[in-house]
């Protein structure tokens, strides 16, 4: 039986050492998902390590700036994994604008995934609030409710670039000083919030997708507009566009197309008053 030396046991851990780190690089020798988020937190909660690994930190506003919420606790959150409700399940809101700030040192494409959950309100309308990113707004009239319902997750995505000392984000340009600002827009509609967030290096298709949820993708098909290309007699493309939505049942009701035809309600009068003419001539004459 072979002895177990120092030295082959050091070798033994460093293999199993990179064995582990090679399983956090894809085939193509491209970091993991968790390699490339360079800051993440859990909003109005605690430090969580979710199924994909991203490491959320505690809310650094704790304690500074609004409101923590747990609000949702006491609810289950569609669309998500049960070992990932948590961030869907607490949130930070306030009741006048606020944000995070995330030092980013290095020039590439990058991406911010905001997670949101309507835990509390049950109709639209009742929280809508922007989102502003250097200034810039990237998500207008956010209605989460409209969106996708009660405690229901909702991810919100947005692609940025910084080369040369400029963010470019959804076709806009400003100077970058290091510091990426998201900030959270008090509006006429109750308080902005959000529940977690996190900033990666990479492509809006590198983002996990949210688990399925029947009835919504059936609204979202309902709502989706197919557009159909047809070839006209002169072999010119024609594009038309049909819309999937439910018809609308409210307003006023069709209009009869025969009511404007006075012919229908002429018709029987001559009939009739072909009748009483020869029949007051047959009178007359007797």
């Amino acid at each position: 039986m072979r002895r177990v030396t120092a030295p082959w046991a050091a070798r033994m851990v460093a293999a199993v050492l990179a064995l582990l780190a090679g399983q956090g690089r894809s085939e193509g020798g491209e970091a993991s998902l968790a390699d490339r988020v360079i800051w993440a937190v859990n909003a109005g909660g605690e430090a969580h390590t979710d199924t994909h690994g991203i490491q959320y930190r505690k809310d650094p506003l704790e304690g500074k700036v609004g409101k923590a919420s747990d609000y949702g606790m006491r609810l289950p959150i569609l669309r998500s994994s049960p070992e990932d409700q948590v961030l869907y399940q607490t949130e930070r809101y306030n009741e006048d604008t606020f944000g995070y700030e995330v030092p980013i040192r290095e020039e590439g494409d990058y991406v911010l995934v905001m997670k949101f959950a309507e835990v509390y309100f049950a109709q639209s309308q009742q929280k809508v609030f922007d989102v502003r990113l250097n200034g810039h707004i990237v998500v207008k009239d956010l209605d989460i409710f409209d969106r996708v319902g009660h405690s229901t997750a909702h991810d919100e995505i947005v692609p940025f670039s910084i080369r040369r000392g400029k963010l470019s984000v959804q076709g806009e340009v400003s100077t970058f000083n290091g510091k990426l600002t998201i900030e959270f827009i008090k509006g006429y509609y109750d308080n902005p919030k959000v529940c977690a967030l996190y900033v990666m290096k990479g492509k809006p298709e590198d983002v996990p997708k949210l688990q399925p949820h029947p009835g919504l993708e059936k609204r979202e098909e309902d709502e989706e507009e197919e557009e159909e290309v047809e070839v006209g007699e002169d072999g010119v493309k024609k594009s038309t566009s049909t819309s999937r939505k439910n018809p609308v049942r409210s307003g006023p009701r069709t209009p009869n197309p025969y009511a404007a035809d006075n012919s229908s309600l002429m018709f029987p009068i001559l009939v009739a008053f072909g009748v009483f003419i020869p029949t007051l001539f047959c009178l007359c004459r007797l």
